[in-house]
């Protein structure tokens, strides 16, 4: 297995930005590896972007960001006013939504939605970032869903035992307001990490895996 690090300059910090079309979205996609980001040399700081929610969805967001992200590595939470399944009726909207993430700092690496994910919201989400960012690294997360969808990913994150826990620990606590859905369980989220884990022989037999379309290798 080769290991992928982004190629920063001296000790310059580690620009990540997550985007969701909901509110549990980068949680369920990318919770673990925000969690190991954290434990590189470098220093970090990750920003969340989320296109729906209302009052309430948005406060469970900010606290799962708190469980999952330390102060000191904590950017920008940013939320859109989208309607939840309703994506494709505000295409222009979500375009300038977009253009304004422009705003923040450059990132090296985001983290989005899966494209062929079966979800309309989500797609849309992965459409306006290729779209948007041009010359990064774009890792696209999974969401396991009652209409199936998951495909084989190509880059694997190994994910300790703990951050695992608090993964799921921070899906279950925060995002209070999901958890009479059926599929959103302790067990749901593990058997992913787990599969994922056994693909890529994580040491801990868990991972996050995502979907790598673009990666240019340089230095040698």
């Amino acid at each position: 297995m080769l290991s992928l690090i982004p190629n920063l300059s001296g000790s310059r910090t580690l620009r990540v930005l997550c985007i969701g079309a909901h509110c549990d979205d980068v949680e369920i996609g990318c919770g673990g590896t925000v969690r190991s980001l954290q434990k590189r040399g470098h220093d970090v700081i990750i920003d969340w972007a989320l296109l729906s929610g209302d009052e309430l969805r948005m406060a469970e967001s900010r606290k799962a960001m708190a469980m999952l992200v330390k102060p000191k590595a904590r950017g920008e939470l940013v939320f859109g006013d989208f309607i939840d399944g309703r994506f494709p009726a505000e295409y222009l909207r979500i375009k300038e939504f977009f253009e304004s993430l422009k705003r923040l700092p450059r990132p090296d690496i985001i983290f989005c939605h899966e494209r062929d994910d079966r979800h309309q919201d989500h797609r849309i989400v992965n459409e306006m970032v290729w779209n948007t960012f041009r010359d990064h690294i774009v890792l696209e997360y999974e969401i396991p869903k009652w209409d199936g969808g998951l495909s084989q990913p190509n880059v694997y994150v190994p994910v300790s035992v703990k951050d695992a826990e608090t993964k799921v620990k921070a899906l279950l606590q925060a995002h209070r307001s999901q958890v009479q859905r059926d599929w959103f369980t302790a067990e749901t989220f593990m058997a992913l990490l787990r599969l994922r884990g056994i693909e890529c022989r994580s040491e801990s037999g868990l991972a996050e895996a995502f979907h790598g379309r673009k990666i240019r290798f340089s230095g040698f």
